[in-house]
């Protein structure tokens, strides 16, 4: 299935297509079971029927609060063949959480598990679930992806059918997925990468390998020799798992490729899983929430240009513009904006926000400003520099995190690093750095600074190195930089 003229209308036909030309074939495998492309499709349409018996009307809201499964893949499909709207709640989610999506997204009904682990629908009244709300206009909206942003509110972004489907057929494209891939998914559904994995699985008709966390990485690879993975999806987090396993010593015949994304690899570990897998493909890839994926690297350029997310995905536009919107010079730092048929209709009731993300670009269609500053080389390479709300003022210059975590990436040791910044009566923000040491490593705070010094220059060097054992993510995978913040320092003193 290639080029635009087999872009399916709508997301569940990516379903319903592979169920028709390959029923036999397995579509999922979990926790030890396998389905077949016609057992989802057959189970997704009587789940549709359930939601249709129970009063679902087209474009009304449905939680799905399941952890990654099978029941999750035909929940999602279910609710799209009813022709209503889909958000998924990890099942770890705060109760407080999960009302609080409930209420902002109106939804109509709750899909979970009973005390027996059974699937559950639980309706909502009229007077909770409330009317259909105008942004419910777009007929094509498939989903919404409760994300926090950088206020830490959830902000629901609203991912039509085309922007699915589109995402799908473009990313299979340069990833030249097929029927043959067995993918391993690792990440939560909820989030666009994860949800990802399944749309581009369908489009391919590979089979996907679900997993509901990376907490066990033995357990992990023992899957991906076990079910013959030939393709994962990673985030810094799961990489660094990862790479603690002595993975020159394992053995993945099958494995034909690695993708990175939710957050910039540093390119330490990127050299380190070069070495560790030789024969496999590593994309280095920049996507959002807003529009799903933006960039990839292509794999032959990762040994010579390591630090770039690479080029547009087919089918994309993507600039690096000043303040103006005006297009910057290679070397130039400038905000990101991306336009294609994967960019979100905008946020969930929220207007002010989404004309502050989408704003008219050239023909009147809009253009997504990503709030992330990049910058191009001479190639036209893309590269992270920073989120634009993330730069630390420190001392009367900028000071991007992401810089300073890419040279304490490199001293030998060290397993994981975040930078951030707080306040500070001195310099405006002081620069700390939580440092995490590798299995045996014997990191102190000193050492790191030194070798801060000898690397960095003196306004980019961390006042306070916080050596820790750990560093908060997100749920996708992403350094939470506000919950470190919040967290008192496990040790580390001011430098003198």
């Amino acid at each position: 299935m290639s080029g635009p003229q087999s872009l399916p209308v709508r997301a569940e036909e990516l379903l319903e297509r592979r169920a028709s030309l390959d029923p036999s074939h397995t579509a999922i495998v979990c926790a030890g079971v396998q389905c077949t492309y016609a057992e989802v499709d057959d189970r997704a349409t009587r789940f549709a029927e359930m939601l249709l018996r129970g009063g679902l009307r087209p474009g009304e809201r449905v939680a799905i609060r399941l952890e990654n499964s099978v029941d999750a893949v035909v929940s999602l499909f279910g609710v799209l063949k009813a022709r209503g709207v889909f958000f998924i709640v990890n099942p770890q989610s705060p109760d407080e959480y999960l009302r609080r999506l409930l209420a902002n997204s109106a939804a109509s009904a709750l899909v979970a598990r009973d005390a027996s682990g059974s699937l559950q629908i639980t309706w909502r009244p009229t007077e909770e679930s409330g009317s259909s709300s105008t942004s419910a206009a777009h007929h094509d909206l498939a989903a919404l992806v409760y994300t926090s942003g950088s206020t830490g509110e959830p902000k629901g972004v609203m991912l039509t059918h085309g922007n699915l489907t589109s995402a799908a057929v473009s990313i299979t494209a340069y990833l030249e997925n097929t029927a043959d891939d067995v993918i391993l998914n690792v990440l939560p559904l909820g989030f666009t990468y994860g949800l990802g994995q399944v749309t581009t699985a369908c489009l391919a008709g590979a089979t996907l390998v679900l997993e509901r966390s990376f907490t066990y990485p033995r357990a992990i690879i023992d899957t991906m020799q076990r079910e013959r993975i030939t393709g994962i999806a990673l985030v810094p987090t799961t990489a660094t798992l990862l790479l603690q396993q002595n993975l020159k010593a394992l053995h993945f015949p099958h494995l034909r490729y690695i993708t990175n994304a939710a957050a910039a690899l540093p390119v330490a570990k990127i050299q380190q899983l070069r070495e560790a897998l030789p024969g496999v493909a590593l994309y280095s890839m920049y996507g959002q929430t807003e529009c799903q994926r933006v960039s990839y690297l292509p794999p032959a350029l990762i040994d010579v240009h390591p630090a770039s997310v690479g080029v547009a995905i087919p089918g994309t536009e993507a600039h690096v513009v000043d303040e103006r919107g005006q297009p910057v010079a290679a070397g130039v730092v400038g905000e990101l904006v991306v336009r294609g048929p994967h960019v979100m209709k905008g946020y969930w009731n929220q207007p002010v926000e989404t004309a502050e993300a989408l704003r008219p670009g050239p023909g009147g269609e809009n253009m997504l400003y990503t709030g992330d500053l990049f910058r191009t080389d001479a190639a036209g390479l893309l590269y992270f520099v920073e989120r634009k709300d993330g730069m630390i003022k420190t001392r009367g210059e900028k000071v991007a995190p992401r810089y300073v975590e890419e040279i304490i990436a490199t001293l030998d040791g060290v397993a994981d690093v975040a930078v951030y910044g707080v306040p500070d009566e001195v310099t405006g923000e002081a620069i700390v750095a939580a440092v995490v040491p590798n299995p045996g490593a014997s990191l102190t705070s000193d050492s790191v600074r030194r070798y801060c010094l000898e690397h960095l220059a003196a306004y980019m060097v961390p006042k306070i190195v916080d050596i820790r054992d750990t560093v908060p993510t997100t749920p996708t995978g992403k350094i939470s930089r506000r919950a470190l913040r919040a967290m008192p320092l496990q040790a580390g003193e001011p430098a003198a």
